[in-house]
């Protein structure tokens, strides 16, 4: 008896250990988005079966129940409200063209508005719906607000651990239930999302005990509404059960341009439930009256309303809908304000008149004007502020600050160049600074001589000019003035009174050209001078001044090879060569073509192209030879006093170079023996060129010519119809200087056209590279 009843006591103390109590964790609402993420649930530790077992006595874990229908559960703790990717509800809008089908149309208040001026001007806020539905996500994958309905077709994910191992997914039926096997069926149809997982824990807590459990949200339902009225594309839409006003709007890519923004209505039965105003959400962020949509909510969007225009000076120049009585002020406040550059005065408004006549009218931006109400189809325009200044002068042009000055009654030209370091630009200091870098050797070919020049264009004293604007007939009068003299105070009526606008413009001498003698002129003298270097000349001084001025020469000086060279002759030559190459090219590609198509054979058109290359060559040497510029003097040979230098006024960068004496005499070209010889007085041309071994087969001996240390070109076919003085007893008996240099062309009897080149050189030699072109010659 006694063992009967212990056992009775052991199996109702089994039953009585099952789990009595009921956790409260996770019985709180879930924050929107899952943002109380669920306790992480353990492994099970017992096995796992496919249906509802029994409870276990004792509480084995070996025999724990388990509810199963899913063949992997999410991740423990995932956030609440997320959707799975199984079984998404893809938006279904109606197979219509792309959203931006119209978004080029345009009303015909679009078109007015345009006609008058000017530009076109957009319908606000239509460009919100642009690129529609490419920009537009579908709301499958955002978290579930804690005010979301439940219903039928909704997937309910539910995930339990402790005495019960529960793994389910149920989908609510049509009556608004869910099955949970072993359970019960359970109506959670209209209950909120925040209130399900309490409602479902509460209800299987009845069965089970000591557990814990997640409830989430897994594939939604879908929804059909419909968009009628003046939408881009009215139809019917199977939407996500998610989705609001606002985000059905933009699957249907919005109001057409016939369209109200500003009246949009969601009917539910027969009535209104809300009327949504996109104009509150564009300029405010106002989503207040977006609300969620339900299956068979019709979306009616009806025709606009009445439109003004505003254009101009404003933030935001469009077109407007309006909205009840609307003011300026209100227009000018949608608009986004007016600009910072607007006239502030009034506007300019195109009314139209009982739908008959259009008048202008102005509404002043004062209280009142602010306060007057607009009619459909009201134009405004707002005015930009004026680009005058009224109390300003404006300096200009060669300055260290160009800048405009307030004017006051008796300003004057001194008032606003005080001084002459207002007439020092920045570049000057900037260069100035840089002298701090300047190494020796290191400014190029030139060194430091080169560095020591004017840094830029000079002030022209003489001549400043003040542009006035004459309001009496708008013309534009100019008043000279001499700047030195309103400066320096030498002449008080130079220092002109000025009037509010007027223009002072202050001239450098590169601006305009000043008198030869008022300019500012450096000369580089080197050589065989006593003091050699950079001298700024005096007004009108000549060669022969200056290099008395500076010391005279040494006694080493060779004046008959003198180079003297002027950068503005090198530029003149420099010219002129490159015209000339231009016209050898031209010449050349002329008769080349000629030749390869007269061609008879073959060979001859090969020949015929090797000879253009070669010419080509010889022109692309040439072309690389620069013109120095050089001026011969027509010093007397033999002289040595600077009283035989000419007397040439000197001109900015002039440059006169004196060599020392030298001691030889040069023969070049087609001689047996090209080289420098000594020089003799009592030897002439000929005996130079025995010397050099005499000319060879090849050489053109009617064509010899002395290209002279001074630069100038004798040759034998000026002994025809030159004689006297240094020239009589013939070319062949000409007198040598030293540094003179015989060249002896050669016959050139391969190229035809390479023939007449032996006429260039001495060409050549008039821009000082005679030398040089001689040497680009001989190697072809």
């Amino acid at each position: 008896m006694n063992r009967i009843v212990l056992t009775f006591i052991a199996l109702i103390a089994s039953m009585l250990l099952l789990p009595l109590t009921v956790s409260a964790q996770g019985m709180g609402a879930a924050a929107p988005g899952g943002a109380a993420a669920a306790p992480t649930a353990p492994a099970p530790i017992g096995p796992s079966i496919q249906n509802v077992t029994t409870p276990g006595a004792g509480g084995d874990a070996g025999s724990r129940p388990s509810i199963r229908n899913a063949p992997a559960a999410p991740a423990a703790g995932a956030p609440r409200g997320e959707l799975e990717p199984a079984d998404r509800p893809e938006l279904k809008a109606p197979g219509a063209a792309p959203a931006t089908a119209d978004v080029n149309q345009r009303n015909e208040f679009q078109d007015f508005v345009t006609q008058s001026v000017g530009r076109a001007l957009p319908l606000f806020g239509y460009d919100l719906f642009t690129g529609v539905p490419t920009t537009f996500a579908p709301v499958d994958r955002v978290p579930v607000t804690p005010d979301y309905m439940i219903g039928p077709g909704d997937e309910i994910l539910l995930r339990g651990w402790g005495q019960v191992d529960i793994d389910f997914r149920a989908v609510v039926d049509r009556n608004g239930a869910i099955n949970i096997p072993k359970v019960g069926t359970f109506n959670v149809a209209g209950l909120r999302y925040q209130d399900l997982e309490g409602h479902l824990k509460t209800s299987i807590g009845r069965i089970f005990r000591n557990f814990e459990l997640n409830v989430t949200l897994g594939a939604l339902r879908s929804i059909q509404v419909f968009v009628v009225g003046n939408a881009r594309r009215p139809g019917s839409y199977t939407v996500s059960s998610l989705s609001t006003l606002v985000n059905t709007l933009f699957a249907s890519g919005g109001p057409s341009v016939s369209g109200s923004m500003r009246h949009i209505q969601l009917k539910r039965s027969d009535k209104v439930v809300t009327e949504f105003d996109l104009y509150d959400l564009l300029l405010k962020g106002d989503k207040s009256k977006d609300v969620a949509l339900l299956s068979g909510d019709v979306i009616y969007i009806p025709p606009i309303g009445q439109l003004v225009a505003i254009s101009g000076s404003v933030n935001r120049p469009a077109i407007f809908e309006t909205k009840g009585k609307t003011t300026l002020d209100d227009l000018i406040a949608l608009a986004g304000g007016l600009t910072t550059t607007a006239a502030g005065q009034k506007v300019s408004v195109e009314r139209i008149f009982e739908r008959k006549v259009r008048k202008v009218d102005e509404f002043a931006l004062d209280q009142v004007g602010l306060a007057r109400e607009l009619n459909d189809g009201d134009l405004i325009r707002v005015f930009a502020l004026s680009a005058k200044f009224d109390n300003a002068v404006t300096l200009r042009g060669n300055v260290a600050a160009p800048a405009r000055y307030p004017w006051r009654e008796g300003l004057r030209v001194k008032d606003v160049i005080p001084g002459k370091d207002a007439l020092i630009v920045p570049d000057y200091w900037i260069k100035r600074n840089l002298a701090v870098g300047s190494v020796p050797g290191g400014a190029g070919a030139g060194g430091l001589r080169t560095d020591v020049k004017r840094l830029l264009p000079e002030i022209n004293w003489d001549y400043a000019v003040i542009e006035r604007l004459n309001p009496a007939d708008l013309t534009t009068r100019l008043i000279p003035f001499n700047l030195g003299k309103a400066m320096l105070g030498e002449d008080p009526e130079q220092n002109l009174v000025l009037l509010p606008g007027d223009v002072i413009t202050v001239f450098s001498q590169d601006d305009i050209q000043v008198p030869v003698a008022k300019r500012t002129k450096y000369v580089r003298v080197e050589g065989e001078f006593r003091v050699a270097g950079l001298y700024q000349t005096q007004p009108g001084e000549t060669l022969r001044q200056l290099v008395s001025r500076v010391g005279g020469a040494t006694p080493d000086a060779y004046f008959f090879g003198a180079e003297f060279t002027r950068e503005r002759t090198r530029l003149e030559q420099q010219k002129q060569l490159d015209a000339m190459l231009d016209r050898m090219t031209q010449d050349l590609e002329r008769t080349s073509a000629a030749k390869i198509t007269t061609a008879l054979t073959p060979e001859d058109a090969a020949n015929a192209t090797t000879q253009a290359a070669t010419q080509r060559a010889i022109i692309e040497r040439l072309r690389a030879l620069k013109a120095t510029g050089r001026i011969v003097l027509e010093i007397p040979p033999g002289t040595s006093s600077v009283g035989d230098l000419p007397d040439i006024v000197l001109d900015d960068n002039d440059r006169i170079f004196v060599p020392s004496r030298p001691s030889t005499v040069n023969v070049l070209g087609a001689v047996y023996s090209q080289g420098s010889f000594s020089y003799r007085p009592d030897r002439r041309l000929e005996e130079y060129l025995r010397l050099a071994g005499g000319p060879t087969r090849d050489a053109d001996e009617g064509s010899i010519y002395l290209l002279r240390a001074d630069g100038s070109v004798i040759s034998n076919r000026q002994s025809g119809w030159l004689s006297g003085g240094w020239l009589s007893g013939g070319f062949s008996g000409t007198k040598l200087m030293p540094d003179d240099t015989i060249v002896v062309p050669e016959l050139f009897e391969r190229f035809s056209w390479t023939k007449e080149l032996k006429d260039w050189t001495q060409i050549f030699s008039q821009f000082g590279i005679g030398i040089a072109a001689i040497k680009v010659l001989k190697g072809f």
